[in-house]
């Protein structure tokens, strides 16, 4: 016995029309109260995970060897994925266990995960659920950052995930999440990867909120915390950080990624004609120089070199003169960018 060509070919045409009028009539429910039948429910999982497992295969971990990658990440957790899928330091949102699927209780699933798999959940989201993409493409240092927290998450206490998150202040009194939370200048030091605002001009404060607004910059993690702000709200902030005094970084905090603070200040005064790399000094910091130029000094090196990175991979932007910064970092070494930062984080702050 076999199946003739014709009858299977006929098969073929008629299977997706009738599809196609089942679900025209209206008799498949979409409602979420039902839940899905157990070989969908097994199938979508099933998919979802050999997904997963397939595009990370050729990914490449990058050491977690910096503890502030936690509470850049830690902040973005808090606003954006605990009301799904709870923290140390409080319950999952009663509204999710309407969902369909519901937002897993993450302490029992990260383990299940590799660092590769977890960076690739993160980054692209997981269709056919609510758990979205990382709002902002070309940021996997953020996507990363998220990582290294979501494998610490299980076994947080909740004082450490407050402390993370800037939900607590130094004496231990519960707070709400703002962006003192994540800038304030006793949360910072020489291992940061979030910026000190304190003492930027106001108008460069202006346009980096507004670039972030308007999604010119790219951040995850910031272009989910500007969301909504007014221009009064951005004028304010801008004044409110202009205003701040920059903390002074600790001798030993100024120089942890082991650049030469020496060529670093060669580079910043004289620049490299050669490699058309100009000086940083003829922009940044002069005493009548451009308002929209922010002041270096006394940044985090860790937070400098990547910035510097960003620019040089044409992924940082969004400001009037961002294209100069980007032409300045195209031909900078590796090597040039950790010097630059070790001398930048060194400088006095005031100078």
């Amino acid at each position: 016995m076999f199946i003739r060509w014709k009858y299977l070919i006929a098969a073929l045409v008629v299977a997706p029309i009738l599809g196609l009028f089942v679900a025209w009539s209206g008799l498949v429910s979409i409602g979420a109260r039902s839940g899905h039948w157990a070989v969908t429910d097994w199938f979508l999982h099933w998919s979802m995970q050999s997904s997963v497992r397939t595009a990370s295969l050729s990914t490449e971990v990058p050491p977690f060897d910096n503890p502030e990658m936690l509470k850049l990440a830690a902040g973005h957790y808090e606003a954006g994925c605990a009301m799904c899928h709870g923290s140390p330091a409080r319950e999952r949102s009663a509204v999710v266990f309407g969902m369909l699927p519901v937002p897993p209780d993450l302490k029992p699933r990260v383990p299940t995960w590799t660092d590769a798999e977890l960076f690739h959940i993160v980054e692209k989201g997981v269709r056919f659920t609510g758990m979205p993409a990382w709002p902002a493409e070309h940021r996997e240092d953020e996507v990363w950052s998220m990582v290294a927290f979501l494998r610490k998450l299980p076994g947080m206490r909740a004082d450490d995930y407050r402390a993370l998150a800037g939900l607590a202040t130094p004496s231990g009194e519960v707070t709400a999440l703002g962006c003192q939370s994540c800038h304030d200048e006793e949360r910072l030091n020489g291992r940061s990867l979030i910026p000190s605002l304190a003492g930027q001009s106001p108008e460069y404060l202006r346009q980096s909120l507004s670039a972030y607004l308007k999604g010119d910059r790219a951040s995850g993690v910031m272009q989910a915390v500007v969301n909504g702000l007014s221009a009064d709200q951005v004028a304010s902030l801008s004044a409110f950080y202009a205003a701040m005094p920059r903390k002074v970084l600790a001798a030993d905090e100024k120089n942890p990624n082991g650049g030469s603070v020496e060529d670093g200040e060669k580079l910043a005064r004289s620049g490299r004609p050669a490699d058309r790399i100009p000086a940083c000094l003829s922009c940044h910091e002069k005493p009548d120089g451009n308002p929209l130029y922010p002041s270096l000094s006394g940044q985090s090196a860790p937070y400098l070199a990547r910035q510097l990175r960003l620019f040089r991979e044409e992924y940082r932007g969004g400001t009037q003169f961002h294209h100069l910064m980007t032409r300045a970092a195209n031909d900078l070494t590796d090597k040039d960018v950790e010097d630059l930062a070790a001398y930048f984080a060194a400088r006095n702050v005031n100078r």
